[in-house]
């Protein structure tokens, strides 16, 4: 059994899979400190320094300022503004993502040629094959 495992734990396709999941997390701490230290301030400078996070509807327990306030007295709330950070940040992070894997897919393109090459003309016996293929057919 040990060695089933080993073998099925050194093919190639698991081996690439760990090190994607390892080069994953460490570009997804790469990507949200993009997000969150580069492009979320200047957002936020846009939009005058909206934060959603404090946008909640209590369900029960009466009413309160902020969401930590409720948090703090127990209430139940339904929490959309962490919910609509959460979307906005997910899509800025997927569209640096899409910039990020665009260009990476131009880097390693290969170059292709500016025009095809013209194909090969047949060889002599192939034209020699078609000319009689076409004389039988005129006489049937």
């Amino acid at each position: 059994m040990f060695e089933e495992f080993k073998k099925f734990a050194m093919r190639g396709s698991v081996v690439d899979l760990a090190v994607g999941v390892i080069v994953g997390a460490a570009f997804t701490s790469v990507v949200n400190s993009l997000v969150k230290d580069v492009i979320t301030p200047p957002i936020g400078w846009i939009t005058g320094g909206i934060d959603f996070s404090n946008l909640f509807f209590v369900l029960k327990g009466g009413s309160y300022a902020t969401l930590a306030e409720a948090s703090k007295a127990g209430a139940i709330t339904i929490n959309y503004g962490v919910f609509l950070n959460a979307v906005i940040s997910f899509l800025i992070v997927a569209f640096v993502l899409f910039l990020v894997v665009r260009q990476l897919n131009q880097l390693f393109r290969p170059k292709s040629p500016a025009t095809p090459a013209a194909p090969p003309p047949p060889p002599e016996d192939v034209l020699l094959l078609r000319e009689i293929r076409d004389l039988l057919k005129e006489r049937s």
